[in-house]
């Protein structure tokens, strides 16, 4: 093959949007991805019992306040206005999340109003953490020690798989309550899911003559040499052969139900009891409210460490682990004609908007410096 093509590896949001983008200046591109699906892991699917559809790899749902990811997204799907309000359950009630006037007056069994609460908050927080070290003093500053074990420490240690006050401050950034009654669980401006679910917005990114998707593929570090440039969206150890040893992430394992009816009533039902084991349920005929249907197929989640084979999803990010990450970053920075892009690429959370955004970047950015005639970067966020 001739050096005419630029490679993309993973057809999730990262590398259709950047496929797309370059497609549409003329750039001929082909895009790989080792699952037998395009959508990474916002794959969705109709399930062929119910004709629920399902968010294969867990729920998503689209929230930005950016304009041009709203406006590149509503090409390729028509966004259904969506609200995510989370319940929680916690010995034997179920309360609403985030915490909020309704959550704080019935735990604690009082009818506060907005400036009583944050009097009453502020009485049973944490006063003498100053400078919070961990993700659990982070926490007991915000909102004291009883709301910390409710909400914040069972389910946490689940999801980690350690205990939070191990964790860093970081994980907790903002202020995990409300002084009013809006369970809304985020604050975002647009708020939505693809009508026909996320697979077949990302089939519509994809379809463009100058792109040519193959699945079930494996992508090697040595395959780059046949392409202009190379964008990657796999796991950074992965493609340094786990040189200095793998990165650690988290995993979920989803036990798929079916049931008649209505099963729990929401979209997400967190399980914040330590001796619960599973995090949550969540309802997947709930995440599309404008359809109808009689049965219904629920996940219950569980969180484990990533082993060899399984998806990661979550980076760790702890000391060890950023220790390894900058070895890593300092070869990828050396790597020629290679970028490195999304959650798995630069070891990374990263929401949906996000990833979109970085993408359109990525793209108009290697755009300019092809024209410019200089090398692109390895990593287009850190520009």
């Amino acid at each position: 093959m001739t050096k005419k093509y630029i490679a993309i590896i993973g057809a999730g949001f990262s590398g259709a949007v950047i496929a797309r983008k370059l497609a549409e200046q003329n750039f001929n591109v082909k895009v790989f991805d080792s699952r037998d699906h395009i959508g990474g892991n916002c794959h969705t699917e109709r399930d062929k019992k119910t004709g629920v559809m399902l968010h294969k790899y867990g729920p998503h749902i689209f929230h930005t306040d950016d304009e041009e990811v709203w406006g590149f997204i509503n090409k390729f799907a028509e966004m259904m206005p969506f609200t995510n309000r989370v319940k929680s359950t916690y010995d034997g009630e179920v309360y609403s999340l985030p915490i909020n006037l309704h959550t704080i007056n019935q735990f604690f069994k009082k009818s506060l109003n907005p400036k009583e609460a944050m009097e009453f908050i502020s009485a049973i927080s944490d006063s003498n953490i100053s400078e919070p070290k961990s993700f659990e003093e982070q926490a007991k500053k915000f909102i004291g020690e009883d709301l910390y074990k409710a909400f914040f420490f069972g389910y946490t240690k689940k999801q980690w798989g350690i205990d939070p006050s191990e964790l860093p401050a970081s994980i907790l950034k903002r202020l995990p309550v409300r002084f009013n009654y809006n369970d809304n669980y985020f604050n975002h401006k647009y708020q939505a899911i693809p009508k026909e679910g996320y697979t077949i917005a990302i089939e519509k990114i994809l379809a463009h003559p100058l792109i040519d998707v193959t699945l079930n593929t494996h992508f090697n570090r040595a395959d780059s040499q046949k392409y202009i440039h190379t964008f990657y969206s796999g796991p950074l150890d992965k493609w340094f052969d786990n040189k200095f040893g793998k990165l650690n992430y988290r995993t979920l394992d989803f036990v798929e139900e079916r049931h008649s009816g209505d099963y729990q009533g929401c979209a997400v039902m967190n399980y914040a009891d330590p001796s619960v084991e599973h995090t949550r349920i969540t309802e997947h005929k709930h995440f599309s409210p404008w359809e109808a249907h009689d049965s219904t197929v629920i996940y219950k989640e569980y969180s484990r460490d990533c082993k060899e084979g399984d998806i990661p999803y979550y980076p760790i990010r702890l000391v060890k682990d950023k220790e390894i990450l900058n070895k890593y970053l300092d070869l990828a920075n050396k790597e020629p004609h290679v970028s490195f892009v999304g959650r798995l690429g630069t070891y990374r959370y990263l929401d949906m908007d996000v990833t979109i955004k970085e993408a359109l970047s990525c793209a108009k950015r290697f755009i300019k410096h092809h024209a410019d005639g200089k090398s692109p970067p390895a990593f287009f966020n850190s520009e």
